[in-house]
């Protein structure tokens, strides 16, 4: 799939237009994205799927029918599947492409799935359609969150379920926007030039940081996220949070990996910066999470649950 790269006058644009920003930029994202977040389909990322699921919703329920909002590439949805937390699926984007590449993905996994490009403020599903709502750094995209979780209570059924992992925390996003920024800094002012990608791929990333700047529409403090979903009308509302050191270490080593070819590090270099993750994630929940505030962390994860309905006598 060729997606054409915005013009600078199109990014000017949609600096004061956040959908058209995130359309922009998902489309922009789409082709590379798998590489850039090093997305998969496979046991490591189907883990880290499940995990985060598990982590704010635990037990071993299974869903008939799961939609994700901001679907992405389906990362989220599409290894639940496979690590059998839904049968069947929806995946819905802002981004045509990014629904494209998410539906021809699931197609290669054998998963039936079917997509729509869909606003998360007007979700096209009947009233108490679905069974459960996911979604995986999604909310913060989102200009109206007290729309969109009226629309996600809307269309789940009664005791249907919504979880949303991968949500910055106002903290978390502050310490993560800073580290990040010194590491480019650093990385394309003193590595080799030979280590790193062509100074056209570069200008691109910085102006495709630019627009990330725009789709990012907000940061949490984990009592808003709760405030969002009981206004909704959601019952059973719980937040967690998760990695702080995991994040401390894991922004740095991103950014270093979007300015460097991934033919100059190599698979040693992935393993090492996977495992180190997560001996990092043990720590954040074995160990700090028992002595840390919560709002220090840096993803936030939300779950809910519609009411049933009251019985008619």
């Amino acid at each position: 799939m060729s997606v054409s790269h915005p013009s600078q006058a199109e990014v000017d644009a949609a600096r004061d237009d956040p959908k058209l920003a995130n359309v922009l930029y998902h489309d922009w994202e789409s082709v590379s994205y798998d590489e850039k977040w090093s997305i998969s389909f496979d046991e490591r990322c189907t883990t880290f799927a499940v995990d985060r699921f598990r982590a704010v919703n635990p037990g071993e329920a299974t869903y008939d029918h799961a939609l994700e909002l901001g679907c992405g590439t389906g990362f989220f949805l599409l290894n639940l599947m496979q690590g059998g937390i839904a049968r069947r699926g929806t995946v819905t984007d802002l981004s045509p492409g990014m629904v494209e590449v998410a539906t021809r993905n699931a197609s290669a996994l054998g998963l039936d799935v079917e997509g729509r490009v869909a606003d998360a403020e007007t979700i096209p599903v009947p009233d108490a359609s679905v069974d459960l709502v996911v979604g995986h750094a999604v909310l913060h995209h989102i200009p109206d969150l007290d729309t969109a979780f009226r629309e996600i209570l809307r269309v789940l059924k009664p005791g249907g379920r919504f979880v949303f992992a991968g949500e910055p925390t106002r903290l978390g996003d502050l310490y993560a926007r800073k580290l990040g920024q010194a590491t480019w800094w650093a990385t394309t002012r003193f590595a080799p030039s030979s280590w790193l990608k062509p100074q056209a791929e570069l200008d691109e990333s910085s102006r495709a940081a630019a627009l990330e700047s725009v789709v990012d529409q907000h940061v949490f403090d984990p009592d808003r996220l709760e405030r969002y979903a009981h206004a909704a009308g959601a019952v059973d509302v719980r937040v967690v949070t998760e990695e702080l050191s995991a994040a401390v270490f894991g922004w740095p080593v991103r950014t270093f990996e979007a300015a460097v070819p991934p033919e100059k590090l190599g698979m040693g270099w992935a393993m090492f910066a996977y495992r180190a993750w997560q001996r990092l994630s043990w720590v954040d929940e074995h160990l700090l999470s028992k002595v840390v505030p919560r709002s220090l962390f840096y993803n936030a994860l939300v779950t809910g649950v519609r009411p049933a309905d009251p019985v008619s006598l």
